[in-house]
Formats: structure tokens, C-alpha cells, sequence
């Protein structure tokens, strides 16, 4: 006979479902949830029932927002000549960490993988290509991550934009082949942005 609480096991499930999470810490943070006090835990769904209701996509970008538009796209001090496409919300957080980088952002959600069934349709593309539309657009930054798929969809969009006659540019190989930009450094990222190649 095995020892079994059903809605600690339903928590516990719940938490293991989240990236990263394997059964012993899945296990681990239920049982500190249900050892907190009552507000502590009303407050923690209440914050994940807030973000699920109220963030939505930025209607020129596609990053994270609780508004229209993001606050990066509601910056008059951006420079809005360059725009720098990104697989995921985290990059984007990644490279404002920098405080190098000073242009728009376009934010993908997820990059072309034919094993996984994404395909470009599935990706923010045809709001990029609106965007590039405008005659303002001097130059695009493709910083996928650097894996198989990232590499697939930065050449899918390269060939898309270059008979656009806007400068393509690809990050410089300081971030680790395989690696993901939301865990590089400030100082690699920097580095990969200054070191950026014309495609």
C-alpha cells in the first residue's frame, strides 16, 4: 500500500508539468505551497490567473504585454530603423539585460520545426512582413537561437526579406551552438550583437 494525499498528487502533477521540473522538485514545491500560509498560496493563484487573463500580444511586436502596445514599442527613444527577430518573450528580456541594444523587437513564438509540426505559418512571420512594409525599416537582426531550427527559420525569413532591399544581418557566434539566448550572459550577448554578420 502506497502513502497518497489526491490533491497534493494533483498539485504535484500540476507543478511537474512546468518546463524544467522534474518529479522530486515538482514535489518539493507542492509541499511548500500547502505549508505556507492561506494568503501566500490565494496570492500565488491569484498572480497566475491575472497573468493568464490580462497578458496578451503586442499589437506591433508580438512580445508580452498587458496593453496594445508594449512598452518598448511605446518608447519614442527607440530607434524604429532596426528590428531585431527573436524566437520567444525571454530573448527579448534577454537583450534589453544588455542595455546595448536600442531598436524594435519582433517576437516569433517558436522558430520552424517540421519534426515538431511548426511550420512558418504557425510563426508571428506574416506580422513581420506588415512591419517591414514601411519604407523606415533600414535593417533586420535575425537572433535566433543558435540550433537547427533557429538557423532553418533565419534563412527561411532572410530569403523572404532580401528582395525587400533592407540590410539582413545575423548574430555573431559568441552564444554557444544548441544554446538558448534567454540563459547567455550580458556580455555574450553584447558581444554577438556588435560581432553581427550580413547574410
Amino acid at each position: 500500500m502506497s502513502y497518497n494525499v489526491a490533491p497534493l498528487q494533483k498539485l504535484t502533477e500540476q507543478f511537474e508539468r512546468l518546463p524544467g521540473i522534474g518529479r522530486k522538485t515538482a514535489q518539493r514545491l507542492a509541499f511548500h505551497v500547502i505549508t505556507e500560509p492561506s494568503g501566500m498560496a490565494e496570492n500565488f493563484a491569484k498572480a497566475i490567473l491575472e497573468a493568464k487573463l490580462k497578458i496578451k500580444y503586442c499589437k506591433c511586436c508580438q512580445n508580452l504585454t498587458d496593453t496594445d502596445l508594449c512598452s518598448i514599442c511605446n518608447d519614442d527613444g527607440r530607434d524604429r530603423s532596426m528590428i531585431c527577430v527573436v524566437e520567444s518573450a525571454q530573448d527579448v528580456m534577454a537583450f534589453e539585460r544588455t542595455r546595448e541594444y536600442n531598436g524594435m523587437y519582433h517576437v516569433l513564438h517558436g522558430s520552424i520545426s517540421p519534426l515538431d509540426g511548426i511550420g512558418p505559418e504557425q510563426l508571428r512571420i506574416k506580422e513581420l512582413m506588415v512591419r517591414l512594409g514601411d519604407d523606415t525599416i533600414k535593417e533586420v537582426i535575425f537572433a535566433t537561437n543558435p540550433t537547427v531550427e533557429g538557423e532553418a527559420t533565419a534563412s527561411y525569413l532572410s530569403r523572404l526579406v532580401k528582395p525587400m532591399g533592407i540590410k539582413i544581418s545575423r548574430l555573431a557566434y559568441g552564444i554557444p551552438v544548441g544554446g538558448d539566448l534567454e540563459y547567455a550572459d550580458e556580455v555574450t550577448l553584447t558581444r554577438a550583437l556588435e560581432g553581427r554578420n550580413e547574410m
